[in-house]
C-alpha cells in the first residue's frame, strides 16, 4: 500500500505540473490585465503538436505523420523542438492579446470572454485540419524505461517534467521579486494606471503577460505529450484543471496557483488510486469546497476596495 500511495504522489506531482504551469499563465495575464485566456487548453494543445511537428521534420518525417516509426529524436533535437513550441506559442500569445483582448478592455462589458473563447476554435479547427483528430505517441528525451526507486516504478519522463517545473517555478518567483520587469509587472498589477503615470509601458507588460502564459501553455504540453500522448483534445482537461488549480491556490497569487496546480495533481492522483471513476466528482468537489470557504483561494489575500 506504501508503495502504491508513493507512485500516486509521484505521478501526481508530474501531472499537478503541468497543471501548475497553466494555473501560472491564468494568473500572469490575470493579475496584469484582469482578463483571461478561455482557449488557454487549446494552448495546451497547440504547444504539444508544434513541439511534435518540429521533432517530426529533424526525423525527416512529415508534420501530419502519425508516429515515429521507432525514430528517437536526439537531445539536440528535442530541444530545438522545445524552443519551437514556446517561440510559436508566444507568438500566438501576442497575437491573442492584440486581436482578442486589447480592442476589448475598453469597452463595457466582458467581450474578450467570447474573443479568446472563438481564438480557441479557431485553433482547434486548424489543428484537426492540419494533424487530424488521432493522438500521437511522442518519444520521451529520457527514454521509456521505468526506473525502480524505493520499489516502485517512475517514468523518466515524469521525473523530467517535476524537475523542469519546479526550476520555471523559482526563475518565475525569482524575475518577479529581484528584477526590474518583475517589478514592472507587480506595478501594473497594483494599478495600470498609476504605473502608466510613472512611466512604464503598461501595453508592452500586458502583452508580455500574454507571451510568457502562452509560451507556459506549450511548456506544458511538451512535457505532458510524452506522458499522455499528443492529442488535440487533451487541453481542455489540462486547461481546466489548471484553471481549478489557479482558483485553489488564489488567481491573483502566482505562488498559490503553482501550489494550487501542484496540490490538485496529487489530489486527483490519490482518488484514482482509491476509485478511479470518482476522480473528476472529487477533483472538482474539492473545487467548490475551498471556493467556498477561501474565495480568494488558499493563498490569494481579500481584496479591499478603497472608496
Amino acid at each position: 500500500m506504501t508503495e502504491a500511495i508513493l507512485q500516486a504522489l509521484i505521478s501526481g506531482l508530474a501531472v499537478g505540473g503541468a497543471y501548475a504551469l497553466v494555473a501560472l499563465g491564468f494568473g500572469v495575464t490575470f493579475t496584469t490585465t484582469k482578463t483571461l485566456n478561455f482557449s488557454h487548453g487549446e494552448f495546451v494543445s497547440a504547444g504539444a503538436f508544434i513541439g511534435m511537428s518540429a521533432l517530426l521534420l529533424m526525423v525527416g518525417k512529415p508534420i501530419t505523420a502519425t508516429s515515429f516509426s521507432g525514430i528517437a529524436p536526439s537531445v539536440t533535437a528535442q530541444l530545438l523542438g522545445l524552443v519551437a513550441a514556446l517561440v510559436v506559442m508566444g507568438l500566438l500569445g501576442w497575437l491573442l492579446y492584440v486581436l482578442g483582448i486589447r480592442p476589448f478592455t475598453k469597452q463595457p462589458g466582458m467581450a474578450w470572454v467570447m474573443s479568446t473563447l472563438g481564438f480557441g476554435v479557431v485553433l482547434d479547427s486548424v489543428g484537426l485540419a492540419i494533424w487530424g483528430p488521432k493522438p500521437v505517441v511522442v518519444p520521451s528525451p529520457v527514454g521509456d524505461s521505468v526506473i525502480q526507486i524505493m520499489g516502485i516504478g517512475v517514468r523518466p519522463q515524469e521525473l523530467l517534467t517535476l524537475a523542469v517545473v519546479v526550476v520555471v517555478m523559482i526563475g518565475f518567483d525569482l524575475v518577479m521579486r529581484k528584477t526590474m520587469v518583475g517589478k514592472m509587472m507587480r506595478a501594473v498589477a497594483a494599478n495600470s494606471g498609476v504605473a502608466s503615470l510613472m512611466g512604464i509601458n503598461t501595453n508592452a507588460v500586458m502583452i508580455g503577460a500574454f507571451v510568457v502564459s502562452s509560451a507556459l501553455a506549450g511548456l506544458s504540453g511538451f512535457l505532458i505529450a510524452p506522458i499522455a500522448q499528443a492529442s488535440l483534445f487533451m487541453g481542455l482537461t489540462i486547461g481546466l484543471k489548471g484553471f481549478s488549480g489557479a482558483m485553489i491556490g488564489g488567481l491573483g497569487n502566482p505562488r498559490g496557483c503553482a501550489i494550487g496546480g501542484f496540490a490538485l495533481g496529487v489530489f486527483e492522483s490519490l482518488v484514482n488510486l482509491w476509485q478511479a471513476q470518482w476522480r473528476e466528482v472529487a477533483v472538482f468537489a474539492l473545487v467548490i469546497l475551498v471556493l467556498a470557504f477561501r474565495p480568494t483561494g488558499l493563498v490569494g489575500s481579500k481584496l479591499v476596495e478603497k472608496v
